[in-house]
């Protein structure tokens, strides 16, 4: 398959090229292992520069990058023996979802998660992993049943937003992601979800909530698309604009962490996860196997307790304790929410 490079990554492209065809020779010479060895460094080298040092708007770029890999990839690499099932049992199946069930480290669980297409007939099968309300209502389902058999749920976040299509909105699009934020906040078994690319508005949110939300180091998660954003702000979608508005926004794992919207930023090689896909695969799953150990440990009321105090807090600015308030004689009207 051939290699997408985004514009910051053509650097990378001329030494791409000489390691592949040095390391396709089958027998190599003593001076070819030597050149490929010292090729290899330079290379790594120029990664850790070229990704040491990544605005918001270039992470925003890597997320979308074709070559991430998706869920399929995931669930293939992290869990075995998946079945996959389909329909919500109302309208009919929507392939911008998948979901299952599937063994993790043993463990029983339901897997769900965006899936975008690679070629182009899949892009257009998948409708380019924008979901309609029929790819949130078999989520759901399988939510369910998850909760029925107590399976944990692991979810895979990554489109750029729910289907906005006039058949979508006939259907109930919106009810169908507000129905799923709602359950899934009251869900009784453990939930993981992992941002692996983009996460993209209320499509995302529809299989965000969770007990653990873990996002690789170059997702992006917000409520708006930087473009979005800056066609509404500006009436523009240039690229410098595009720019500013993921800086604004907030939209990467190292800010979402600082404000404590995720949980833990999975770190990814030097690289990426689109040019060491093995090794982030690997990363992703020590994770949520060591998340999913935590809150498996945790009493059904404990479970419950603590989702809800994750979401209620989140987005507090300034809250100042009751008891400093009246040491202080700060009224509720100065307290900043």
């Amino acid at each position: 398959m051939q290699t997408t490079y985004l514009d910051f990554e053509h650097p990378l492209e001329e030494l791409d090229k000489q390691v592949s065809a040095l390391s396709q020779l089958e027998i190599r010479s003593a001076q070819q292992q030597a050149e490929l060895a010292a090729l290899e460094a330079q290379l790594r080298q120029r990664e850790a520069e070229v990704f040491s040092a990544l605005s918001p708007w270039q992470r925003v770029q890597l997320s979308r990058h074709p070559d991430r890999p998706y869920t399929l990839d995931y669930i293939e690499a992290l869990c075995s023996e998946f079945v996959e099932l389909h329909g919500d049992r109302v309208f009919g199946d929507d392939p911008a979802i998948v979901g299952g069930l599937a063994r993790f480290q043993g463990t029983p669980v339901v897997v769900v998660g965006h899936q975008r297409g690679k070629t182009v007939t899949e892009k257009v099968h998948r409708n380019f992993g924008m979901p309609r309300p029929e790819g949130y209502r078999k989520a759901l389902r399988l939510f369910h049943l998850a909760e029925r058999f107590q399976r944990p749920v692991l979810s895979f976040v990554d489109t750029q937003g729910a289907y906005p299509g006039v058949g979508a909105e006939e259907r109930g699009q919106a009810e169908a992601i507000a129905k799923n934020i709602q359950e899934m906040a009251g869900l009784k078994t453990p939930i993981i979800v992992t941002v692996i690319g983009e996460g993209g508005s209320g499509g995302a949110l529809a299989l965000g909530v969770g007990d653990r939300l873990l996002m690789q180091e170059n997702a992006c998660y917000s409520v708006i698309t930087p473009e979005g954003c800056a066609a509404i702000l500006f009436g523009e979608r240039t690229p410098e604009r595009s720019a500013w508005a993921a800086e604004a926004l907030k939209v990467t794992a190292p800010h979402l962490l600082d404000l404590d919207v995720i949980d833990e930023m999975i770190a990814e090689p030097s690289g990426g996860a689109h040019r060491h896909t093995q090794a982030a695969l690997s990363d992703v799953g020590a994770a949520i196997d060591r998340h999913l150990q935590a809150v498996s440990d945790l009493s059904l009321a404990e479970l419950m307790d603590q989702r809800y105090t994750k979401f209620r807090r989140m987005g507090e600015v300034g809250i100042v304790d009751t008891a400093e308030e009246s040491a202080a004689g700060v009224n509720e009207s100065s307290v900043t929410r």
